[in-house]
């Protein structure tokens, strides 16, 4: 798979979540650098949560692991009511600030008709593994689950990565050349002096791993680094989409998109790790024995 950088034009920036009061790290979201289009993971959703007057209040990504259960970071569902999500690949392309709608799809505040239960779903059903705020790195809990109010019937979903599938990358040798994949409809490029790009689609790219072990990681995060030549990394509504462990055919994830740190996408990222027993054990927790019976585990390599 090639990746390249510009796909279409695009601009004004729509923010994840509010952006935490701090200066050296906040949540992650957009694909940058050299990406591509995403075909490869249909079940890779662009999810949009509401207030409490049922408004537009931020928007992020996930990964659909069965037709309802839905996964994504902590800091997106922390303190939502309710949810809509969108599986087309280019679910928010053609919003219009005029109008404040995409036509094709609905984006961000309706299902487009005969969407609804087949690419469109919403939900009033979320979980928040215990993420309070990024002060807490290196184990900020940040993982979230949405359960769905329609099933999405997908031909695949994500699958999960055993429990300490990454434990034996954090002493091996070579390991900056371990490839993993990002997947998200995020911002694709934070310029402080020309603003924001986002095309509101899904997106993927490639990065090498850097640190398992550091004061930002510590068993609890996966940072990956995506700069140069063929690589990419993550930046604003990317938040709560997939790590795979892996190129782009990988459906396997690991992580979770969770933080950068600086708000300008740099390319270094930092992802909350799925293949601990202990997030495992939540994800059990909050779903019916028949949702979990169907999530798949990739087996530890």
């Amino acid at each position: 798979m090639r990746f390249f950088k510009k796909l279409r034009a695009g601009s004004g920036a729509l923010a994840v979540a509010a952006m935490l009061a701090v200066t050296t790290a906040g949540p992650a979201g957009a694909i940058t650098g050299d990406y591509a289009k995403d075909n490869e993971h249909p079940f890779v959703g662009l999810i949009v949560f509401y207030d409490s007057t049922g408004g537009f209040n931020h928007r992020c990504s996930g990964s659909l692991l069965t037709p309802t259960v839905f996964l994504t970071a902590g800091h997106c569902t922390a303190g939502a009511l309710s949810a809509r999500v969108y599986f087309q690949q280019d679910a928010g392309v053609d919003w219009s600030p005029q109008t404040g709608i995409d036509p094709d799809t609905g984006y961000p505040s309706i299902c487009a008709a005969g969407t609804e239960g087949t690419q469109c779903a919403t939900s009033h059903e979320m979980y928040n593994y215990g993420y309070t705020t990024i002060d807490a790195v290196p184990e900020t809990k940040d993982a979230g689950l949405v359960i769905l109010d329609q099933p999405i019937a997908l031909s695949e979903y994500g699958q999960l990565a055993a429990a300490g599938t990454l434990d034996s990358l954090a002493s091996k040798r070579g390991q900056q050349e371990t490839a993993f994949t990002s997947s998200g409809f995020g911002i694709s490029d934070a310029n402080p002096a020309a603003g924001e790009t986002s095309f509101r689609e899904r997106l993927m790219a490639q990065s090498k791993l850097t640190n398992l072990n550091s004061a930002s990681t510590d068993g609890y995060n996966v940072q990956t680094n995506g700069n140069g030549n063929g690589n990419g990394g993550t930046c604003t509504a990317d938040s709560g989409g997939p790590l795979f462990y892996g190129t782009a055919g990988s459906n396997t994830i690991t992580g979770i998109t969770s933080f950068n740190h600086n708000r300008y996408c740099n390319g270094t990222n930092f992802s909350y790790r799925t293949d601990r027993q202990d997030v495992i054990d939540w994800i059990q927790a909050n779903t019916t024995k028949e949702e979990f019976g169907q999530i798949v585990f990739s087996p530890a390599s």
